[in-house]
């Protein structure tokens, strides 16, 4: 099959191209050329911006498109009006953050979406993505006549990874020693192996499905023990894991999922669903998962290859990380000798 990505350059795009070619489909690429150009060169790749010049899209036709790169609801109609009669498929990468709340467990596909107070309001920021990427859906079902697959990914993880949200686990176990944990290890965690994630999407499209699929993972339940423990065996390291209650790493002022990636407090109503999102329509879809050391594993393995000055872009540095762990082991040995 002939297949278009919008993007294709980074993380996702890249597991998408990888999974294709292995598959024997012949993908074609449309990004500025800026990030990793040099990446894929056997590949057809289409010089443009899609904010301003679609032209690029005239005389070619595919079987479908994959828009990895998405954002606001005024580019991607002027993408969806373009493609309506050049491709059969439009795959739209959206986001569970379009969802209304995570106020409620078992998150399905129908469950209410966010909304902006002002529609036409392009600002760019935490709050506004969810929002942005609900609209982004709307466009394309308005704009579009052919099929229309809306993926819903969780956190995509794995090799490639830009944001280091995962990443920041592995390579702070991989260090050894005591990690600073956010406790209950039986915390549950939701996310997705980004290769799990572009297999999935090519067996939709092999298969001429639609329709919208919240794509979560793994497998079995994972929770914050769980990972840890498979980022140990993985290393080979030492590491021991002090788990903090959310009372004392809140009071430390220690932020969720910045200082502490994946963590997100459960006293905190906003989240009780945020890692309960229902995904039965997708595995029953044809969605498959890698076990979770894998993930782990080659996760680790890519961290190996960055070059060692460059810093993760999350997570607390290891002299933060040890003055909190000295605090609170100190604080445990006050209630202990108190009687707490």
């Amino acid at each position: 099959m002939k297949i278009l990505i919008l993007g294709g350059k980074r993380f996702l795009g890249i597991a998408l191209v990888e999974a294709m070619l292995k598959a024997g489909h012949t993908p074609t690429l449309f990004n500025r050329g800026i990030t990793n150009p040099d990446l894929f060169p056997d590949v057809k790749t289409l010089i443009g911006d899609r904010e301003k010049d679609l032209s690029a899209f005239k005389r070619r036709k595919w079987d479908a498109v994959i828009d990895t790169s998405g954002f606001l609801p005024r580019v991607v109609r002027e993408s969806a009006k373009m493609l309506s009669n050049r491709c059969g498929t439009y795959v739209f990468i959206s986001t569970v953050s379009v969802y209304k709340n995570f106020r409620n467990p078992d998150i399905q596909v129908n469950y209410p979406l966010a909304e902006l107070e002002d529609p036409t309001d392009e600002d760019y920021t935490g709050a506004s993505y969810g929002p942005l990427k609900a609209l982004c859906e709307y466009e394309i079902q308005q704009n579009f006549k052919g099929n229309l697959i809306v993926i819903r990914p969780g956190l995509i993880v794995g090799p490639n990874d830009p944001t280091d949200r995962f990443n920041y686990w592995p390579w702070r176990v991989a260090q050894g020693g005591k990690v600073l944990s956010p406790g209950p290890p039986s915390a549950d965690l939701q996310f997705i192996d980004v290769r799990d994630l572009a297999n999935f999407i090519l067996t939709l499209i092999e298969h001429n499905a639609k329709g919208v699929y919240n794509a979560v993972g793994p497998k079995n339940p994972a929770n914050f023990g769980s990972l840890l423990v498979a980022c140990r065996e993985a290393a080979g390291s030492d590491a021991s894991f002090i788990w903090a209650d959310e009372h004392f790493l809140l009071g430390e002022k220690v932020k969720p999922w910045v200082d502490l990636p994946l963590w997100l407090p459960n006293s905190d109503p906003n989240f009780i669903g945020f890692n309960s999102i229902n995904n039965a329509n997708a595995v029953k879809a044809g969605l498959t998962f890698k076990p979770l050391s894998e993930t782990v594993s080659d996760t680790l393995d890519w961290i190996k290859t960055r070059p060692p000055a460059k810093k993760l872009k999350v997570g607390l540095s290891l002299r933060k990380e040890a003055t909190l762990i000295q605090k609170y082991e100190e604080m445990l040995e006050k209630d202990h000798l108190s009687g707490n």
